[in-house]
């Protein structure tokens, strides 16, 4: 049986080839023995605490919860089952590539961690829409942003990333190679490195080019309103902070490693070019790591930057400082960005329609 070296192709993990010769150069095996379980160790740690306590924070949230809860509530649970399955790969990487925990659990934890990145590219898309129709298109936001939209958003996410995440499950294996157990694809067709790519394109590439359309259209009106105001607002100019945070963090963790991703499809589909190329190998090897420290990443930006959440983790954590004014005002800052360019929006129609009316 030849190396199964195209397990990338429909999961988001695993980077490393099951390529002896290569696996046993001395600085891949300083990076896979010792800095991956090290690094993983520490996303492990803090994405696990980290998202517990903001789903427990926002899910037991005294009053009403925003809208935007909800769908953060689902990510940070999206992120905390993914990360569950880090041990495994840990110990995968300690071992230099070698699968040493079964079957069910190769396959299982790749249709785990499949599912729960599609989900949460998704769910990341639809809160950058979200805050776009608060923002952008207020009266179409009043019919659409409801409660039971936003739940029904999210459940078709997860049913349409449980769906996306079965060829992983009916293709991932535990493969022996020199008697060696690895967990790995099964060797792929053209047609289905084709079905790789478009894949690709289209859980990836095009969510991100939603979000950042998203947050850049947003942005130039937050420029718009300050021109117009005249001045800048602390809290607009928060706003804008975890807007360029939020785009920048995703972009870092995710754009590299699927570049290269790309890269390998697109390799792999040429007649003459060799599959993958071990350019591409060390690429992703390399990028794979930022991949998944962005499941730790988000419970840190909100816990920073949004005073609403803080306030929930803080109040939830330590019940006795529930009295004490800690930045007590509940209006958040996405909420006062909201409001702020909504009214812009409603003066900018009012004076369009006056000098229309003028006009005539």
């Amino acid at each position: 049986m030849e190396p199964a070296t195209t397990l990338l192709f429909v999961d988001y993990y695993d980077a490393t080839s099951p390529d002896p010769s290569f696996m046993e150069t001395p600085s891949h095996i300083s990076y896979t023995s010792v800095f991956l379980p090290i690094f993983y160790t520490v996303v492990f740690l803090t994405g696990v605490l980290g998202n517990f306590i903001l789903m427990v924070a926002l899910h037991f949230k005294h009053g009403n919860r925003r809208l935007i809860d909800i769908f953060i509530i689902n990510l940070a649970a999206s992120d905390f089952i993914f990360l569950v399955t880090v041990p495994l790969w840990m110990d995968k990487e300690a071992s230099l590539g070698l699968w040493r925990t079964g079957s069910f659990l190769c396959k299982g934890s790749s249709y785990v961690i499949s599912v729960n990145m599609h989900c949460g590219i998704f769910l990341l898309t639809c809160m950058s829409m979200d805050r776009y129709l608060a923002i952008m298109c207020p009266a179409l936001a009043r019919r659409l942003r409801r409660r039971s939209c936003a739940y029904a958003v999210c459940a078709v996410v997860w049913i349409i990333s449980c769906l996306l995440g079965l060829p992983t499950l009916l293709s991932r294996e535990l493969t022996h190679i020199e008697g060696k157990p690895y967990c790995a694809e099964k060797k792929p067709t053209s047609l289905k490195l084709m079905w790789g790519l478009v894949g690709l394109i289209a859980t990836f590439f095009v969510p991100l080019l939603s979000i950042v359309t998203c947050y850049c259209c947003i942005t130039r009106r937050l420029c718009a309103h300050y021109q117009q105001s005249g001045k800048h607002n602390k809290k607009l100019r928060k706003s804008i902070k975890i807007i360029i945070i939020v785009v920048v963090a995703f972009t870092i963790s995710w754009l590299p490693f699927n570049t290269f991703k790309l890269l390998a499809i697109v390799s792999g589909l040429q007649p003459e070019g060799q599959f993958p190329s071990m350019s591409f190998q060390l690429a992703m090897n390399v990028t794979a790591p930022l991949a998944f420290a962005s499941s730790c990443l988000n419970p840190l930006i909100y816990y920073v930057f949004d005073s609403y959440i803080r306030r929930s983790i803080v109040r939830r954590l330590c019940p006795c400082l529930k009295t004490h004014d800690f930045g007590s005002s509940t209006e958040t800052s996405d909420s006062h960005l909201t409001k702020a360019l909504s009214n812009l929006i409603h003066a900018e129609d009012f004076v369009r329609r006056r000098k229309r009316s003028v006009s005539l």
